[in-house]
């Protein structure tokens, strides 16, 4: 994405967030060692409700903890559109995120999950549909992940990233076509493999959502 943010400011607004406890992703089988995160921006406005999906008559808001952090706000709030769930993702040293795919997480489907590094290294090792890719601190990043991802942190920092979920709107068009995005194959909807769909449907029987129950469903019928 088109925007560079300040690298000194992203650290600042970390260290306020670092006085607060950071919770354990709730997906054991999808890492190994330590994948931990706190919540910006959830259904409940605390800072430990780090699910993404959205649950019926429940509205993402601010949590007390994004008032004590001016910069992420900012950039929060340059994004012009409806945000979801906005959290910091912490990959620890030694850790592993196992390859995986997300179930409706592309642009074609109306939502668009951004990354900005934080802090990384350069033996953090992030693979998309098996190409990898280098997000260095204050860049900014699309990723389809309804592709297959993966990440690795043989390094010996945190990997820590803010993670936006947005819903697609005018403006986020005009960004994506700014940034080259193909508007005329997004409607190829990826096809899963069976297994694949079977790992999604495990991984959303975590969340205890009706979204995700809706998700379990409409996945079991193409089965």
């Amino acid at each position: 994405m088109p925007f560079q943010f300040s690298e000194e400011k992203l650290l600042c607004d970390l260290e306020v967030c670092k006085k607060y406890n950071f919770t354990s992703h709730f997906n054991k089988n999808d890492y190994s060692g330590e994948w931990t995160s706190i919540a910006l921006h959830s259904q409940n406005g605390e800072i430990d409700n780090i699910f993404a999906l959205p649950q019926q008559d429940q509205k993402f808001k601010d949590t007390q903890l994004l008032k004590k952090c001016t910069y992420f706000k900012e950039i929060i709030d340059s994004f012009k559109c409806e945000k979801e769930s906005i959290r910091l993702l912490n990959l620890k040293p030694g850790s592993i995120i196992k390859e995986h795919t997300d179930y409706n997480l592309g642009y074609e489907d109306g939502v668009f999950r951004i990354h900005i590094p934080i802090t990384t290294n350069e033996r953090v090792h992030f693979f998309i549909d098996s190409d990898e890719v280098k997000m260095l601190p204050g860049t900014c990043w699309y990723g389809n992940f309804n592709l297959s991802h993966s990440v690795c942190n043989e390094g010996n920092t945190d990997r820590i990233h803010l993670v936006m979920d947005c819903l697609r709107n005018d403006w986020s068009d005009a960004l994506f076509l700014e940034c080259g995005y193909n508007f005329e194959i997004e409607s190829a909807k990826p096809d899963y493999s069976d297994e694949t769909k079977l790992q999604m449907i495990e991984h959303l029987k975590l969340m205890e959502t009706e979204t995700a129950k809706e998700m379990i469903a409409q996945l079991q019928k193409e089965l």
